[in-house]
């Protein structure tokens, strides 16, 4: 796999994402976010990804070094934090209980720590070695959000799956902004695992749903236009 990082890392980060959509969208649509077959698959990502990483020496390169040296710019990562509240606006209703809930907790955890590193970390960071920032945020953001189709073969109907890829193409483009700014990984995981882990404890209201959409798009581009003009981050 180093070799294969070394010569063509954009093939790399392309593999990940392949087997990790392959893989984990069967046992979800099988399985669901509940179950120990979801956590255990999650798992093994996690901790495949965790020691690549760590017998490559690539903490730094992928943003798992630390968070952004000058705290002051902390700021900036709020209203990211604050948009990442979305699931919780039409108010709490839990989707299991008990050990389940646990488990789907977990693996939506697992899920943000995975995702934010193949698709920023492996992807993003595998184009914008190429020299072209924009197009890495472009290609990164997008390859996000459309993979999420892969839904459509858990069961989830069309419009909820278009609905969620507009969703997370947005989110694609404020994640993959803050990391390049910022230089730090950690503050993404975070937001994207609250987003995930949220929607297990909020309710389901259509229409608070669909404005939560259409504020994630306004506050992306916003956002991402504020991010552009900071100056780049350092880490710890």
């Amino acid at each position: 796999m180093h070799n294969i990082y070394e010569k063509r890392p954009i093939l790399f980060a392309v593999l990940w994402i392949v087997i990790y959509c392959f893989v984990m969208a069967p046992i979800r649509g099988n399985y669901g976010d509940a179950s120990i077959a979801m956590l255990l698959g999650l798992l093994a990502f996690t901790v495949g990804i965790i020691v690549f990483v760590k017998i490559s020496g690539l903490k730094e390169a992928c943003g798992l070094a630390g968070w952004p040296k000058e705290m002051k710019k902390f700021l900036y990562f709020l209203p990211m934090w604050i948009l990442a509240t979305g699931n919780l606006w039409d108010g709490f209703s839990l989707s299991y209980q008990g050990l389940p809930l646990l488990c789907a907790t977990v693996s939506m955890i697992l899920v943000g720590f995975v995702e934010e590193m193949i698709f920023r970390g492996f992807l993003f960071k595998a184009i914008l070695a190429k020299g072209r920032p924009i197009v890495a945020v472009i290609i990164s953001a997008l390859t996000f959000g459309m993979g999420h189709i892969v839904n459509l073969f858990t069961g989830q109907a069309t419009i909820d799956t278009v609905l969620q890829m507009i969703f997370a193409v947005s989110w694609g483009f404020i994640l993959t902004m803050v990391f390049y700014k910022s230089g730090s990984m950690i503050p993404c995981i975070i937001a994207h695992a609250m987003i995930d882990v949220f929607s297990l404890y909020g309710a389901d209201d259509p229409l608070i749903d669909r404005i939560y959409i259409v504020v994630t798009i306004a506050v992306a581009v916003f956002y991402c236009i504020y991010l552009a003009r900071l100056e780049k981050g350092k880490k710890k």
